[in-house]
């Protein structure tokens, strides 16, 4: 039996979570009437780093007591890294405001090279992984079986 906890439980995600539906309904009014750029999907990528993070700690936590669970949020991890993988990539393919160059070049970045780039948070981010997944559980489609 599940139940229904409290609105006021976990205040911070239901924030972040509110605030990606506004955003995604603010670009649904718009039709994208701006290409995307560079800075949105750094700031996407942040999120998507940190949702990462999260569902780390949410699987280590979850294992000893429901494997189960454990696994499949595990799952969503590797999943995850994926999504923040492809939002790497297509972040160089788009056009830089100050030269065409897609390379990795942290001094051309929105946030610029004192704070922490888009690069650096992936390559952080790809330490965990690799730390915590095998290359095979990388390019499988599903790793975890459906129970029921």
């Amino acid at each position: 039996m599940t139940t229904n906890r409290a609105p006021t439980t976990h205040p911070y995600l239901r924030a972040a979570t509110a605030g990606v539906r506004h955003h995604t309904r603010a670009l649904n009014r718009s039709v994208l009437d701006q290409p995307v750029d560079r800075a949105h999907l750094d700031v996407l990528h942040a999120h998507v780093t940190e949702l990462h993070r999260l569902l780390d700690r949410l699987a280590q936590a979850a294992r000893p007591a429901h494997p189960g669970a454990g696994r499949h949020l595990a799952t969503a991890h590797t999943r995850l890294w994926q999504a923040s993988a492809e939002v790497h990539s297509a972040f160089h393919l788009l056009p830089n405001e100050l030269t065409d160059s897609t390379e990795c070049r942290p001094e051309q970045l929105p946030e610029g090279p004192p704070v922490l780039t888009i690069c650096q948070r992936h390559l952080a981010a790809g330490h965990t992984v690799r730390r915590k997944t095998t290359p095979t559980d990388l390019n499988r489609p599903r790793t975890t079986p459906r129970e029921r």
